[in-house]
């Protein structure tokens, strides 16, 4: 008996001191500084201009609760926290019956927040699972239910969730997906709406549709369970496909949301900026975005290619002075596919791969001018292995050709005797310490580009050439800051010169004569069809696989990467190689426009010779001459 009297004294002394807590914990939250609930959840993205271009949610997209459909309430209340009105922040049944599923079956099986728990996760916290953070949550969400109405949490947790697609905030996700007002949605488009804050990313229709319907009927089911729709609507929905819209009103760009991904791509891998705000929002990310280089590049891929069902594009322009990508496309339209080829497909590079082979050359003392012959050979191997690469069209000079006229033809059987000649590890390495990270085959096939490489991962070797040798990272973030604008991020430019800025001088110069009619002989160069429309020089290659076909040209000024293909990796036709050289020509053009002819510095000890184009002659100067270009002592006995 005393020990019953005993345990019933300690009870009632613990759920006292747990009232005195909890009425503790609420006055001191009544007393504490309101929480402020519209400046938070916001991602604002800007330009290299610091002009904002983007922005997720924020107090002026902010909707009043009366303004959003009765619909998309009953459905996240019913999904997210049916006793959401009932509980003063904690649902202490759902925690009793999580834990004990918990203990019953040995893993967690579902959530016990509460919408007004969500609410500060989203806002404020980290996503460890520490008891301090939880200890942090619980006062937090006391202090939110003190100081706000019901009506206002769920108003302030509707205007802030992720909808995915860089959608924070119901306004923004009924406008984009739906294109109307929240408070016009039907129930099938709000119950979609609901459920895509579980997985904003994959549970969204424009990501995935079907997914999206999948998680909708689950959410549908929670409405029935709790009586704000009837089974037979339940039944009748999603009997056809609901319309998505998938666009912006501002910055209306099919093409402007590959390059947002790919910041937030970036933002993933900045260790400096904590998870919680990756999540949730709540960041001002200035990047080297520009809005002009991004039109041009559109039109110009627009108005080359039109409505495509078979062809994709990916595209990237480059600054080589600093490494920031100004502008990013990695399909013809995102509302149709968010696949972004710029950042994730790898794909056969082609001929775009020889210029790195040729700076190998150049550095291990080959000079422009050197001479193989260029015929239809077999290469033979250990192992009874040959291998017989063909040009393009199967012409072959049937003659000693020089380097030059190698790359202006991009002349295969040059190539790869200059790779066999050099040693296959030299290309592997030119690519290394210009900064691609492929692990690449040393194999002879390497030097037409039979590897497959990302376009940004490709673009970083491009980018060494294109700067005189100096590998800097190339990035999409300059800076992150917080709300309240303290630095988290800024990025400090890397330089490390990693080539000889005389070599790559030399191979610039030769990267102009794919344009060169001078170079007019057995067949003609790569690119001679853009000559006259240029209205500068430019460093420029093609590569043409079976599946694949590219443009890679630049200036001191501007890198630009154009991809060509489709992504089951079908063979194309001339088309997509026509393509592709038009694209890279028009963006480049337009965006340079009004800016000069600026061309590389030559280096004081760059001497140049006029020779003949083709066989490296000097004794004889016509119009199929052209200026080779040579380290100082390097021309002595080099030709006739």
């Amino acid at each position: 008996m005393k020990k019953l009297k005993f345990l019933l004294r300690l009870f009632s002394f613990m759920v006292l001191s747990l009232v005195v807590c909890l009425l503790g914990i609420y006055v001191y939250a009544f007393f504490s500084p309101k929480l402020e609930l519209k400046n938070m959840g916001k991602i604002f993205i800007y330009d290299s201009n610091e002009s904002l271009i983007y922005q997720g949610s924020g107090s002026n997209d902010w909707i009043s609760l009366d303004d959003i459909s009765d619909n998309l309430k009953n459905a996240v209340i019913s999904v997210e926290d049916k006793n959401f009105y009932k509980h003063h922040g904690f649902d202490f049944l759902r925690i009793i019956k999580a834990f004990y599923l918990l203990v019953k079956n040995k893993s967690i099986t579902g959530g016990a927040s509460t919408i007004s728990q969500q609410y500060i996760k989203n806002m404020y916290l980290s996503f460890d699972q520490t008891w301090g953070r939880k200890l942090e949550e619980a006062l937090l969400t006391v202090e939110l239910e003190v100081h706000y109405s019901k009506d206002n949490i769920l108003e302030g947790y509707l205007n802030t969730i992720n909808y995915g697609e860089g959608n924070y905030g119901i306004e923004d996700a009924s406008q984009f997906y739906f294109n109307k007002s929240s408070k016009d949605l039907s129930l099938e488009e709000a119950i979609m709406l609901a459920g895509i804050p579980k997985n904003p990313s994959n549970f969204n229709p424009v990501s995935n549709y079907d997914l999206c319907v999948e998680r909708a009927k689950i959410v549908a089911l929670t409405m029935v369970k709790n009586g704000y729709i009837s089974q037979e609507e339940y039944d009748g929905l999603f009997q056809d496909v609901i319309p998505i819209y998938g666009k912006r009103e501002q910055n209306n760009s099919q093409m402007i949301m590959y390059y947002q991904d790919a910041v937030l791509n970036e933002l993933s891998e900045i260790k400096e900026v904590p998870k919680s705000l990756l999540e949730s929002g709540g960041l001002k990310i200035y990047t080297a975005f520009d809005m002009n280089a991004m039109q041009k590049l559109e039109e110009s891929i627009l108005n080359v290619m039109g409505k495509q069902d078979d062809l994709q594009v990916a595209s990237l322009m480059v600054d080589p002075k600093t490494g920031g990508v100004l502008a990013l496309s990695g399909g013809l339209n995102y509302a149709v596919s968010q696949y972004n080829r710029a950042i994730m497909a790898k794909r056969q590079v082609g001929s775009t791969m020889k210029p790195f082979l040729y700076y190998g050359a150049l550095e291990n003392g080959l000079v422009s001018s050197s001479t193989f012959r260029s015929e239809y050979t077999t290469f033979n191997f250990a192992n009874n292995k040959t291998y017989s690469p063909n040009n393009y069209n199967k012409l072959y000079a049937n003659k000693d050709i020089t380097m030059a006229a190698a790359i202006a033809f991009s002349d295969n059987v040059y190539a790869v005797k200059t790779h066999l000649f050099l040693g296959t590890d030299v290309l592997t390495n030119v690519a290394k310490r210009c900064g691609i990270k492929e692990d690449l085959d040393s194999i002879p096939s390497l030097a037409l580009g039979t590897d497959e490489i990302s376009m940004i991962d490709f673009a970083q070797g491009y980018q060494t050439l294109a700067n005189g040798g100096d590998e800097m990272d190339l990035f999409f973030i300059s800076r992150v800051e917080d709300m309240f604008g303290n630095v988290l991020f800024e990025r400090k430019l890397k330089h490390d010169f990693v080539l000889n800025s005389n070599d790559v001088y030399i191979l610039n110069e030769m990267l102009s004569n794919t344009t060169n009619a001078a170079f007019n002989d057995y067949t003609v160069p790569t690119a001679l069809s853009l000559a006259n429309r240029m209205s500068r020089k430019y460093a420029l290659k093609t590569g043409t696989t079976n599946t694949d076909s590219w443009a890679v040209g630049y200036t001191p000024d501007l890198l630009t990467m154009v991809w060509i293909g489709n992504d089951e990796a079908l063979e194309t036709d001339y088309t997509a190689s026509y393509y592709s050289k038009e694209i890279w020509l028009n963006t480049m053009e337009k965006y340079l426009d009004g800016t000069g002819d600026n061309w590389y510095v030559r280096p004081k000890n760059i001497v140049g010779v006029v020779r003949n184009s083709i066989t490296g002659d000097s004794s004889v100067v016509d119009n199929h001459s052209t200026m080779f270009y040579y380290v100082r002592g390097t021309e002595v006995s080099v030709g006739s």
